[in-house]
C-alpha cells in the first residue's frame, strides 16, 4: 500500500479509499442493494488486511446504518488511532424542517448523531455533501470550526460543488481564521472529466487534496459496454442512471478504450480505469466501493499500474464535454 498525506495537511492516508455506501441494512434509505452486516465484515477485513487505513461513509448511507456497522468493524477489527475515518452531513435524516442541510443546529446535531452511531469519540474527517443553498455559507463554516475546536472533528472537508463555491468558503475561512476545508471529494473519472476545467485546478493551487467518488463511474468502467447489469446495484441505481442516462453515445468510446488498454495490458478493466486516475497529481485517493472479493484487490492492484504518457491520451482521447452532474 502507498499512503500520501492529505491535502497540505500532516494527516497521511491509504490511496485507496474504501467506500461504505454499499454496506448498510438492505432497503434502508436509497440503497435497496446494500449489503448486510454479516456480508460486509470481510470487506473492512481484507481492506485492513491490504493496508487501507481511509475509510469513507455518511450519515445518510442506508439510515445510518452505514456508520454502524463502520463503528463496529472497526472496533472488532482495528486499533482506533491507525485508520482514518470520513463520514458526511447534509442530506435528510429526519422529516422534520431542520432535519437536512448545513445550518448551526443541523450540523451540531449530526455530528453527535454519527459520532454515536460510529461509537467513536471523535471522527477524522467530517465533509459537506453538498452545498447548502438555504443557508449563509458563513454559518455553515463557522459550525464546522466550532465542531473541530471541540476536539469532535479534526479535518473538514467538503464534497461536489462549483469551483466558485469552494473559492468562496476557503477565501472566507481564511478571512475568519476558521478552520479550512482540507479535502474536495469530487465526482470524477475516466467518462466524467468536468472537474477538470476549474475545480482541480483550483484544488492544486490551494493544496486540496481530491478523494473522487466513482472512480470507475458506478462500475460502468470495470466492465464492457453490453454487460451493463451485472449486478443489483447496477440494475437498480437510480442515482447512478441520473448521472449518465444523457451521455452513453459518447461514454461507450471511452469505455472501449478502458476495455482495449486492459486486454493489451493483461489486466482489470477496473485496473485500467484506476490506473488513470491514480496518474493524476492532483487524486489523493479514489473512493472506490466493494461488494465482490475482486473489487478490492483489482483496486489495490491498480496502484501497481502504472500508465505510459502515449496510453494516457488514447484514453482520453474520446472524451467530449458533459453536463455539470453529481451536485444534487
Amino acid at each position: 500500500m502507498e499512503y500520501r498525506r492529505l491535502g497540505k495537511t500532516g494527516l497521511k492516508v491509504s490511496r485507496i479509499c474504501l467506500g461504505c455506501m454499499s454496506y448498510g441494512v438492505p432497503g434502508r434509505g436509497a440503497h435497496p442493494w446494500s449489503i448486510d452486516e454479516e456480508k460486509s465484515r470481510p470487506y473492512f477485513q481484507r481492506a485492513l488486511e491490504l493496508g487501507i487505513n481511509f475509510f469513507d461513509t455518511a450519515n445518510a448511507y442506508s439510515d445510518g446504518t452505514s456508520e454502524e456497522f463502520l463503528g463496529r468493524a472497526i472496533r472488532d477489527l482495528a486499533r482506533r488511532d491507525e485508520v482514518v475515518i470520513a463520514t458526511k452531513v447534509f442530506n435528510r435524516m429526519r422529516p422534520d424542517p431542520n432535519g437536512r442541510g448545513l445550518s448551526r443546529k443541523a450540523i451540531f446535531t449530526e455530528v453527535d448523531a454519527s459520532l454515536r452511531r460510529l461509537r467513536m469519540d471523535y471522527i477524522d474527517l467530517y465533509q459537506t455533501h453538498r452545498w447548502d443553498y438555504d443557508t449563509p455559507i458563513e454559518e455553515t463554516l463557522e459550525a464546522l470550526n466550532d465542531v473541530v475546536k471541540s476536539g469532535k472533528v479534526r479535518y473538514i472537508g467538503a464534497s461536489s460543488m462549483h469551483a466558485w463555491q469552494f473559492a468562496k468558503a476557503l477565501f472566507l475561512s481564511d478571512r475568519h481564521g476558521w478552520s479550512r476545508f482540507v479535502s474536495m471529494q469530487g465526482h470524477y473519472n475516466l467518462i466524467y472529466r468536468e472537474e477538470e476545467r476549474e475545480m482541480i485546478p483550483l484544488c492544486e493551487d490551494q493544496a486540496i487534496g481530491v478523494i473522487p467518488w466513482s472512480p470507475l463511474a458506478r462500475g460502468r468502467l470495470a466492465r464492457a459496454w453490453d454487460d451493463r447489469s451485472s449486478t443489483e446495484r447496477a440494475g437498480t441505481d437510480e442515482f447512478g442512471k441520473t448521472l449518465y442516462a444523457r451521455t452513453e453515445s459518447a461514454d461507450r468510446a471511452v469505455i472501449d478504450r478502458v476495455g482495449e488498454l486492459a486486454a493489451a495490458r493483461g489486466i482489470p478493466r477496473a485496473q485500467a480505469a484506476l490506473a488513470w486516475l491514480l496518474s493524476k497529481p492532483a487524486v489523493t485517493a479514489p473512493i472506490i466501493g466493494a461488494t465482490r472479493p475482486e473489487h478490492l484487490e483489482d483496486a489495490v492492484g491498480a496502484l501497481s499500474v502504472k500508465l505510459t504518457p502515449e496510453e494516457n491520451a488514447r484514453l482520453e482521447e474520446p472524451y467530449v464535454p458533459h453536463p455539470v452532474l453529481g451536485f444534487n
